[in-house]
């Protein structure tokens, strides 16, 4: 079947859900990683519910269109990265919270929820949800869980695979299967769960999922900063608080590298901010 063949059948079935602009087709081409595919892919398509996304699997596997699933696009691998004649599926407008139950400490979410969003809402409950990748003030809780992703807190909280009760998966072919538990003892059957986690849209897409979910603990945090004569030493540091029984939130060791990097952004923003407050105190003086 033609490209063109396909896009009918997609508007035909979507409508306005279709995006073939330039700035979107061009857009799905990349993610944060700084890296993009060969070309445009055939069409956006800006799912806004899961009858949404099993419409659009349903005439991809029927035409034998290639479909790559896309959140936010905060991804640095590639993985979201749509090209010549695939189709780049957005479940980014998939964003509401469909049910908090603080007594479970269970949530269920659409996918295309920011991280960030989602916990600044748990919040009101009085609870969160533990994974903490370095981008989740602009990654979705969908990419999350398709790309297994980790976090500065994991060491302590665990990673995304260990916050995950259950999953709601559209196949290829559009059917829709519901994965896992609302408890934390769910253990018979097959974890299937897991097997979702970390696999990148490659079984299906998420549509929904519930999240094991933490009460919020008050208290104040407190940051310890030591210094080393070198990286082994520093390890063996990280080793020794380890053994004590203490659990901190982050560790995270700088070696000389790191700290050249970051003394180097400091000095440049500083550099930047520096003309920018001369150039605003010129236009002062101007007016």
């Amino acid at each position: 079947m033609s490209d063109r063949e396909v896009l009918a059948r997609l508007r035909a079935e979507l409508g306005d859900a279709l995006d073939t602009t330039d700035a979107s087709l061009e857009a799905a081409r990349a993610d944060k990683s700084g890296h993009a595919s060969i070309g445009r892919p055939l069409a956006v398509m800006h799912a806004r519910s899961v009858e949404d996304v099993q419409a659009t699997l349903r005439i991809a596997s029927a035409t034998g269109t290639p479909v790559v699933t896309r959140g936010a696009g905060t991804g640095l691998a590639g993985g979201a990265n749509a090209g010549p004649g695939e189709i780049a599926l957005s479940v980014r407008a998939m964003d509401r919270i469909l049910e908090v139950r603080p007594d479970d400490l269970l949530a269920v979410v659409e996918p295309g929820i920011l991280n960030a969003d989602l916990n600044r809402a748990l919040a009101e409950h009085g609870l969160w949800w533990a994974p903490d990748p370095a981008s989740r003030d602009i990654s979705t809780v969908g990419g999350n869980i398709a790309t297994g992703a980790g976090g500065l807190l994991c060491a302590k909280y665990g990673v995304v695979r260990d916050a995950v009760l259950g999953v709601d998966l559209v196949l290829a072919d559009g059917r829709l299967l519901h994965l896992g538990h609302r408890t934390v003892k769910g253990v018979t059957g097959l974890d299937l769960t897991s097997l979702v986690i970390g696999s990148e849209g490659i079984l299906g897409v998420v549509v929904a999922a519930t999240l094991k979910l933490r009460r919020l603990v008050p208290g104040e945090v407190c940051t310890i900063a030591a210094t080393f004569t070198d990286v082994g030493t520093a390890a063996s540091a990280c080793s020794a608080v380890t053994a004590t029984g203490l659990q901190p939130a982050i560790m995270e060791l700088l070696d000389a590298a790191a700290l050249t990097y970051v003394a180097a952004f400091i000095s440049a923003l500083g550099t930047f901010l520096y003309y920018v407050m001369l150039l605003l105190g010129n236009n002062r003086r101007d007016e």
